[in-house]
């Protein structure tokens, strides 16, 4: 039980919506309770995005995290997760600051996913719309990959809401 008496009233959590757009496409909306120049930051500089795109009820480790955001750039994501390691890597397809960035998942053996995100800022809280498009109905079925989606963007929101309007970098 909280005896304190000078509590602060926490912000509004915003809930996530997942749609299934069609057989081979999800989209996620959530709205961040911060401008979208620093949710850009939060997913394009590595320091900030490793503080918050692992959801952590799932027990992985980020070991390691290159991000190279430009178009034609890489990324890698290492993990770890009892005992084994895992990498996730592709190249960025589309890069506009502040707006929207694509990318490809090119660690499956088929053609993988392209990942479209959009950033749309409104009155201070942006709106990130993320879809996953995936080259057919079975895999989009076999990634399995959203249900921890919500998690991730909680985490999201909760890195925003500490880096204010003060992130440093435009």
């Amino acid at each position: 039980m909280d005896t304190r008496g000078d509590v602060e009233p926490t912000p509004t959590k915003n809930r996530s919506t997942v749609e299934r757009k069609s057989e081979r496409e999800l989209v996620v909306k959530r709205t961040i309770n911060g401008p979208a120049r620093i949710v850009f930051e939060a997913f394009s500089r590595p320091e900030l995005f490793r503080q918050w795109w692992v959801p952590k009820s799932l027990g992985l480790n980020l070991l390691s995290c290159e991000l190279d955001v430009r178009v034609g750039g890489t990324y890698r994501l290492v993990f770890s997760h009892e005992g084994s390691e895992m990498a996730f890597f592709g190249r960025y397809l589309e890069v506009i600051p502040h707006s929207r960035l694509a990318w490809t998942n090119d660690e499956g053996e088929d053609d993988g996913a392209v990942t479209t995100v959009s950033f749309e800022e409104r009155e201070g809280k942006t709106l990130v719309v993320l879809s996953e498009l995936y080259p057919s109905k079975e895999a989009l079925e076999a990634s399995g990959n959203m249900g921890a989606m919500d998690e991730t963007l909680d985490q999201l929101d909760e890195l925003v809401g500490t880096l204010g309007g003060s992130s440093g970098r435009s």
